[in-house]
């Protein structure tokens, strides 16, 4: 399975507490629910498709008892997650949940987390998703485990709170393969990881003219 990483995040990299003021209020953050009023039928365009390939879900502790409380009692038809995150394998990395309800939820306690989540994506099947899971994912970051970067950019600022790319993410180069936007101002954007981190010069060529000379 590749793994994929969807997250809600703001103009200035902030992904903590998106969906409402309880979500997550560590560290003070006071602006939860900064999502909500951008909502509209053109997120839900963008966002169901990305549960059409989910084959298995990976969760943060937070974001898992979050999600827990609330999707097994969606019943509408209509939505395009409720049957994947109700019926499909929910893996979730915790040291302190030692049960779970949730229909087919299995704890990872301990042990090499790089290598459960390798051997994870070892497993035949399509995608293993990432939901929010802001700590994890910048675990898996760091470690180059995110093979997709499915980002949803909010039209707000709000210069606090735990942000996706923090100090010693893995320099990454990313390929932008899709884009879209809705009417509300949200900008989906998927990125499929490409490696290391290239660079190079803009030097003057004998011409007269700027050229771009890579370096590595």
């Amino acid at each position: 399975m590749k793994l994929t990483a969807t997250t809600f995040i703001s103009l200035d990299g902030v992904l903590q507490s998106p969906g409402g003021p309880a979500e997550d209020n560590s560290l003070g953050f006071d602006l939860g629910g900064w999502l909500v009023p951008h909502v509209d039928e053109g997120f839900n365009a963008i966002v169901g498709p990305w549960f059409e390939d989910a084959d298995a879900f990976l969760l943060g502790r937070r974001t898992y008892q979050l999600m827990a409380a609330h999707w097994p009692n969606v019943t509408d038809p209509a939505d395009q997650a409720v049957a994947k995150l109700n019926t499909l394998p929910k893996y979730v990395p915790s040291a302190t949940l030692t049960s779970a309800d949730w229909h087919n939820t299995h704890i990872l306690a301990g042990g090499d987390l790089v290598q459960q989540v390798t051997d994870l994506k070892a497993q035949d099947g399509r995608a293993l998703q990432v939901h929010g899971s802001g700590r994890l994912l910048q675990f898996l970051l760091k470690n180059r485990l995110v093979d997709e970067l499915r980002l949803l950019t909010f039209p707000v600022t709000l210069g606090k709170g735990q942000r996706l790319f923090e100090q010693g993410v893995a320099p990454t180069t990313w390929k932008l393969t899709d884009v879209r936007s809705t009417p509300a101002g949200v900008i989906g954007q998927t990125y499929s990881y490409v490696g290391a981190v290239s660079a190079g010069n803009i030097v003057v060529g004998a011409d007269g003219k700027e050229e771009l000379e890579p370096v590595r």
